[in-house]
């Protein structure tokens, strides 16, 4: 999954896909972050 996320931020330069890997590197797991399908997503639709 972090490979996937860096190399669409290597692609786009999208900061919210930069601070979404930095948060799987970390395992960042808290309810108030939402689901990584829900950011990646929202990534998507910003393109």
């Amino acid at each position: 999954m972090e490979e996937l996320t860096w190399k669409l931020f290597s692609e786009t330069g999208n900061i919210e896909t930069y601070l979404l890997l930095k948060e799987l590197e970390n395992g960042v797991n808290q309810p108030e972050l939402g689901n990584v399908n829900d950011k990646i997503s929202s990534i998507d639709t910003n393109m």
